[in-house]
C-alpha cells in the first residue's frame, strides 16, 4: 500500500491550499479515507473523514473552511483548505482504512505552515 500526499506549502493566514493523496495497492473505492494532522508538540487528531459513499464529516475546528473530497476513478483523496489560519499550521497525514478485514495505512505526510 502506498499513499503519497502532496500540496503542503507555505501559505498567508487567509489563504488556501489544496492537498492530494495518491493511493496504490488497495481497492480504493472501498476504503474511508481521512486526513489527519500533527501540530509541533501536540497529538495526532482526526481532520476529515470521507466514506466510500460519499458522506463526510470534520473536526469542529475545520467545519466551514475545509473541505474533502475523492475521485475514485484517480484513486486520489483531497482536501481543499480554505480561510486558513496560524493554528491550522502542522503535519497532513493521509490515512486509507478498511474496516472488514482490518486495514490501515498511512502516507508520509505532507507540511502546511500558515505565517500570520
Amino acid at each position: 500500500v502506498q499513499l503519497q500526499a502532496s500540496g503542503g506549502g507555505l501559505v498567508q493566514a487567509g489563504g488556501s491550499l489544496r492537498l492530494s493523496c495518491a493511493a496504490s495497492g488497495i481497492i480504493f473505492s472501498i476504503h474511508i479515507m481521512n486526513w489527519y494532522r500533527q501540530a509541533p508538540g501536540k497529538q495526532r487528531e482526526l481532520v476529515a473523514t470521507i466514506a466510500s459513499g460519499g458522506s463526510t464529516n470534520y473536526a469542529d475546528s475545520v467545519k466551514g473552511r475545509f473541505t474533502i473530497s475523492r475521485d475514485n476513478a484517480k484513486n486520489t483523496v483531497y482536501l481543499q483548505m480554505n480561510s486558513l489560519k496560524f493554528e491550522d499550521t502542522a503535519v497532513y497525514y493521509c490515512n486509507s482504512r478498511r474496516l472488514v478485514p482490518w486495514e490501515n495505512s498511512w502516507g508520509q505526510g505532507t507540511l502546511v505552515t500558515v505565517s500570520s
